[in-house]
């Protein structure tokens, strides 16, 4: 369950089950059903994940709005959501 986030998403997908490169095609997908302007929420699971999502939506011409830890946020299996903003 995510902490109280300050941003609202209007899409929510959960990656924290799959691996790179599938998080980013799966949120690449979820992106490109959108409106621009609205946005994704990415919940996902492991630095890898972590690293390559926000870098790749920024290559992709998208805005990373933000990356919060989750309540499930410790260790190496920690949680984060990322807020993305479609273009």
């Amino acid at each position: 369950m995510p902490a109280k986030s300050r941003l609202a998403a209007d899409h929510l997908i959960d990656i924290t089950g799959d691996v790179c490169p599938i998080t980013f095609v799966k949120t690449k997908l979820a992106l490109e059903k959108m409106a621009p302007g609205q946005v994704l929420g990415v919940d996902l699971r492991g630095r890898e994940p972590l690293d390559n999502v926000p870098r790749s939506a920024t290559e992709a011409g998208h805005e990373v709005l933000a990356i919060e830890p989750t309540l499930q946020s410790a260790g190496p299996g920690a949680i984060h959501r990322i807020f993305i903003r479609r273009r």
